[in-house]
Formats: structure tokens, C-alpha cells, sequence
């Protein structure tokens, strides 16, 4: 059967909007500045991790101004143990700054400008014009490309491909939710590695691209 773009999303909102993700998390924030934050927070780090350090970090500086006038050393205190907290300290200490001198303190609501950013990637940049500004964008990442591919629903190689093939096949009406919905699936049911198969509520709609054994 054919991937229906439609039932597969309509299972997995059943499946897991009454589950905490982090990009949820991300979504409650609404303030561009606190998504941004948050998505170089959630980076290589689990999302109870994230969402702990996020509100740590935000009871300390809630805007750019705020954020320069604390110590390196104190967010990465407030940050701690999120995955690489050194280094993105030195990235929130340096966006803030650079929000202040050149932005006027406003986070651009443009995914190229976003991108001149020093540790904003495109799924960072995405998340941000979706969840800071509702504007459509489309963000991927390892679970996205992955299980676009294997549903048959994208034919990529990359994170960046497959973002823009998504841009042309997937209604815009679920382009803020899709990420949300595959890093969830991604995580707990179509695994990198043997992905649980047998009990995937939209096997009948996936291809299996590329998977040659799974339970």
C-alpha cells in the first residue's frame, strides 16, 4: 500500500500527543529567544535533561540582555548536564550577544539569517520560525530522515535533502507537528537498529526502506 501522508499522521497524533516531548517543551516557550535557547540545549541531550536545564537557565535570564550579564561559568552551572555544556555556553553567551549588537535583540524570523548564527543548524533554524513565530518550516533531523526513508515517503541521503523533498510532498498543515511526531517514533518503535516492527501502529503504511531486520 501506497504511504498515506494523512493516516500516518492522524496515528501518530493518537499514539503520542498525550506524551512530553522536547520540542513540545519548545513549543510551550512561544518567546523566539527561549525557543532558540532551548533547541542548542536540547542538542545531543535527552529531552528530561533539556527541559530541566532549560528551566534552570531561564530562572537565571529570560532575554539577550539578561543572558550577557551572566558568568560563563554560571550558565554552565544552570545548564549542567546537558551534553557538551561548555561549549554551549560559549554559543548562548555569543548569540546574545550578537542578538543585542545587531539584531536590536529581536531573533530573526528567517531561516538564513538564523543560519549566520554560530550552533544554528537548519532543524534549529526551523524549530525557531515554527515555534517562535508560527511561520511554516520544516525540521529534520536523524529520526526524520530516517523515517521519511524508510516509509517510502522521501528517496535522500541527507538531513538536508530530505528537508526540502518534505517541503514538496507533505501538507503544510503538518509541517510544525511532523518532527515532533517522528523523533517520538524514532525513539521508541522505528529504532535505528531492528526496529520494533511488529508492534508499529502504521507498518502497513511503511515500505521498510533499507530495513533488513527488525522485531
Amino acid at each position: 500500500m501506497p504511504t498515506d501522508i494523512d493516516k500516518v499522521v492522524q496515528i501518530l497524533k493518537e499514539r503520542y500527543y498525550d506524551k512530553t516531548s522536547a520540542l513540545m517543551d519548545v513549543s510551550n516557550l512561544k518567546d523566539p529567544f527561549k525557543v532558540l535557547i532551548s533547541c542548542i540545549l536540547s542538542l545531543r541531550t535527552k529531552d528530561d535533561v533539556t527541559a530541566k536545564a532549560t528551566k534552570r537557565l531561564f530562572e537565571c535570564a529570560k532575554t539577550p540582555e539578561e543572558m550577557v550579564k551572566l558568568k560563563k561559568e554560571e550558565i554552565e552551572a544552570a545548564i549542567y548536564p546537558v551534553g557538551f555544556y561548555h561549549r554551549k555556553a560559549e554559543q548562548i553567551l555569543e548569540i546574545s550577544r550578537v542578538l543585542i549588537e545587531k539584531y536590536d535583540s529581536r531573533v530573526p524570523d528567517e531561516i538564513d539569517e538564523l543560519l549566520k548564527f554560530k550552533g544554528v543548524g537548519r532543524k534549529t533554524a526551523n524549530i525557531v520560525i515554527t515555534m517562535g513565530y508560527k511561520k511554516p518550516g520544516v525540521a529534520v533531523d536523524t529520526h526524520v530522515h530516517r523515517l521519511s526513508n524508510r516509509l517510502g515517503l522521501v528517496a535522500t541521503k541527507t538531513p538536508y535533502q530530505t528537508e526540502f523533498a518534505l517541503r514538496e510532498i507533505l501538507p503544510k498543515k503538518y509541517w510544525i507537528i511532523f518532527n515532533d511526531l517522528l523523533v517520538m517514533h524514532g525513539q521508541t518503535i522505528c529504532t535505528p537498529i531492528s526496529p520494533k516492527c511488529s508492534i508499529c501502529p502504521i507498518t502497513e503504511y511503511c515500505k521498510r526502506v533499507g530495513v533488513t531486520r527488525y522485531r
